[in-house]
């Protein structure tokens, strides 16, 4: 073995040359000693190149696709990186904490937002192995990126935490799962924990998912213990891809990213055929043809390789400038070989609407480039143009609820340095016209309202109509009666209730989705002291009494602020608009009106003061005629400010208004 030390680009570089597989992983920082005494490169975006790994050595039926699915906080993150450690993907060190999570709103929160892949390669009775793994998000808001990563998965590992058993986002990853037809191996982890109770959890799963006791593993993440149990199960119980090396070129996009120099970079899954550097492809959706510049493997990190064959799970780049032209779910193939397109995905319903804005009009442009950008990685968010009087022009982009919103918004100001103003999220209601007029005009007879501002008068609708959503709720016996208030004073209707086991409910509940979007689950979270945990689907729609509620400024109506409530609500959410912006607007030289307003009738006020002078400090005593005059020229010049003068509201007024008063 030759070992050789040389300086290249002011960085101390040891190359050794060697043979196996493994050895071209080694992902150590260049100048440490590599334990398994294997080549270590340099920097990873440095001119050096890696050697490229040749993937034919894997047949199809020694690969294994699979995703880890679980409840937000019940190890995911922690189980991958054991797996990637066993597996010698990565070295094993105390810094290795959540390492699929790479981006900074992931590792600032402790969530995982993007589903991540990594390419373990594993030795098991003799055979080498590929097994493709997919780390995914556990929050009920990122539900579409667990969907879609299932799409190119034969089985998945169900993590439940021995500590808190099954929750309601473990119900509904499993039953994704179920219905893709997928292998499914439950893992129970956390055992380590002293409050851990893994039998409770084993008949949980036997109950609810009719999978025995006896095919459950009992793993610690955390500590490793058990864990190279998962890794044996999967290559037994998940069947390799059902693909052939031999037909044409079929390849699935299921997740893309942008970068600066490269242009796309397209997440990939073979479903048939193989593909190289220098292959033409088409893509089905845009039909446009592009040359392969480079293909490899995720190791979480790129890893070129010489080829991708039938089955496998990797990246590509192909010149791809625009980030409009990799569209996720598209299937690409090779030039004159046209294939069937792959179904793709169904695409993502948003819940929540809201308007996006920049700061100054100047930085129009920038915020579009990066929206664009963004939204070709997170491509569940939808966007249409608008525009408002106050905030100029913008966008109203719909999420799939507002945790994913305030990520959305976190990742551009980190991302892409771009800072915006948001309207209030709303959903997206449906009126059924009654004037014959409007039915002409919009061509139909239900209109969809996704913008407060474009909500129709009463006079000109025969009914309203609101999204509902099945609420699925567990949670420990002992907040049953706290929960069944709360979901009470949300417009819920019960539709039913069962034990899971001694000392856990399952509750489901019909709710307006105006009703829970905002802070429902925050206040189901300090009402149950955190044990109770949600999730929800969609229900359609049904009749409701609405009405657009708008807040004056000074008798100006507020676009921004005006919102759709539900008339027995109306007074009790226009009271605490009024209250929360009369902390929010600082005050001014002349007094401020604030009114939440049902078209004209006024139905809450509240009065910002206005600093004033104090016009009588310099009289002494004298006669009380003179101080009257100060004071009725001080309340004439506060007028006539009051008609000129602009009431600005600062960006932060309009965050401070969408939460409502906490629960009493």
């Amino acid at each position: 073995m030759l070992s050789l030390v040389t300086r290249a680009a002011g960085v101390w570089v040891r190359l050794r040359r060697a043979c196996s597989t493994a050895a071209l992983l080694c992902s150590q920082p260049c100048m440490e000693k590599c334990p398994a005494d294997h080549v270590v490169f340099s920097r990873p975006y440095s001119s050096q190149k890696k050697e490229k790994l040749d993937m034919s050595i894997f047949p199809v039926e020694n690969i294994r696709n699979f995703s880890i699915i679980a409840h937000v906080d019940h190890g995911k993150s922690t189980l991958a990186d054991r797996l990637l450690e066993i597996t010698g993907t990565i070295a094993k060190t105390d810094q290795n904490k959540q390492v699929l999570d790479k981006l900074q709103v992931e590792r600032e929160r402790g969530i995982t937002v993007k589903a991540q892949t990594a390419s373990l390669f594993y030795s098991y009775e003799g055979m080498n192995y590929l097994l493709n793994l997919i780390d995914t998000p556990g929050h009920v808001d990122f539900s579409y990126e667990v969907s879609r990563s299932l799409s190119a998965c034969q089985g998945v590992i169900l993590v439940v935490d021995a500590n808190e058993g099954i929750q309601a986002q473990t119900m509904a990853n499993f039953y994704l799962a179920f219905e893709a037809q997928l292998a499914i191996i439950p893992v129970i982890n956390k055992i380590d924990l002293k409050n851990a109770d893994p039998e409770r959890v084993e008949k949980q799963i036997e109950k609810l998912f009719d999978i025995s006791k006896d095919k459950c593993i009992r793993i610690s993440a955390k500590l490793g213990t058990n864990v190279e149990k998962v890794l044996q199960e999967v290559i037994e119980k998940v069947p390799p891809p059902s693909v052939n090396i031999r037909d044409p070129l079929k390849a699935l996009v299921f997740d893309s990213t942008f970068d600066h120099y490269r242009g796309v970079i397209a997440n990939i899954a073979l479903f048939g055929g193989e593909v190289q550097k220098g292959h033409k492809i088409v893509s089905a959706h845009t039909r446009k043809t592009y040359e392969v510049n480079e293909v490899g493997i995720l190791t979480p990190n790129e890893q070129p390789t010489h080829k991708l064959y039938a089955g496998q799970v990797g990246y590509l780049i192909a010149g791809m400038k625009e980030v409009t032209e990799a569209q996720i779910g598209d299937t690409l193939y090779l030039h004159k070989q046209p294939v069937e397109p792959l179904p793709g995905f169904k695409s993502a319903k948003p819940m929540v609407f809201a308007g996006m804005y920049p700061v100054d009009q100047s930085e129009y442009n920038n915020l579009k480039s990066a929206i664009e950008k963004l939204t070709l990685n997170d491509s569940s968010v939808t966007i249409h143009r608008d525009s408002s009087l106050a905030l100029g022009a913008g966008w109203r982009l719909g999420f799939l609820g507002l945790l994913h919103l305030e990520v959305f918004n976190q990742r551009l100001e980190q991302e892409y340095n771009a800072s915006v103003i948001l309207t209030a999220p709303t959903v997206p209601y449906k009126a059924v016209l009654s004037s014959a007029k409007l039915i002409k005009e919009h061509g139909k007879e239900e209109i969809t309202v996704i913008n407060p501002a474009e909500f129709p008068d009463k006079s000109s609708v025969s009914e309203y109509l609101e999204p509902t959503v099945l609420g699925t709720i567990i949670t420990p016996d002992e907040y049953i009666g706290k929960i069944i208030t709360l979901c009470q004073t949300r417009r819920a209707v019960q539709k039913d209730m069962m034990y899971i086991d001694e000392h856990r409910v399952m509750l489901k509940y019909i709710f307006p989705l105006n009703e829970i979007v905002v802070d429902f689950y925050d206040a189901l979270k300090s009402l149950s002291s955190g044990y109770a945990s949600f999730d929800y689907e969609d229900a359609g729609y049904q009749a409701a009494d609405l009405v657009k509620m708008d807040i004056l400024l000074n008798g100006n109506s507020v676009e921004e602020l005006g919102t759709v409530v539900h008339k027995d609500k109306a007074y009790a959410v226009g009271k605490a608009m009024c209250e929360r912006l009369k902390d929010a607007i600082p005050r001014q030289l002349f007094e401020i009106a604030i009114q939440a307003a049902l078209g004209s009738k006024v139905i809450a006020r509240e009065t910002v003061k206005a600093y004033r002078k104090n016009v009588l400090a310099k009289c002494y005593g004298g006669d009380i005629t003179r101080k009257m005059k100060l004071l009725k020229r001080q309340a004439e010049g506060k007028k006539k400010m009051r008609k000129i003068g602009n009431v600005e509201v600062p960006k932060d007024a309009f965050i401070s208004v969408l939460k409502r008063q906490s629960e009493k």
